[in-house]
């Protein structure tokens, strides 16, 4: 990763964060509550998560919907079914370590 990809990176978060608090209050807090539930969770295909749960809340803000119209009362379960297929990086470090040579021999 360079340093171009880094400050890029960067870029791209802010704007991001910029977008939330564009948004109303209520769904400003549920949409902290999912990113720091997803980021316990760590699921492989977060980079790709975000932006898109930012997308449906926009969209729900434009429609006049409440954020637990959109969602749900429970932001686990909301959170669970959005990652339930998807791979997380504690998966993805354990199938490393077990296809090492010499893993299975003990």
């Amino acid at each position: 990763m360079s340093i171009q990809d880094i400050i890029e990176g960067k870029k791209q978060w802010r704007a991001h964060l910029a977008r939330i608090k564009a948004l109303p209050p209520d769904y400003q807090i549920v949409h902290k509550e999912i990113r720091r539930y997803l980021f316990k969770v760590g699921p492989v295909s977060l980079p790709v998560l975000l932006p898109g749960i930012l997308d449906f809340f926009e969209e729900g803000v434009a429609t006049g919907k409440g954020v637990l119209e959109l969602i749900g009362t429970d932001v686990a379960a909301f959170c669970d079914d959005l990652v339930k297929d998807s791979p997380t990086y504690a998966d993805v470090y354990q199938e490393s370590i077990s296809a090492e040579p010499g893993a299975h021999e003990q």
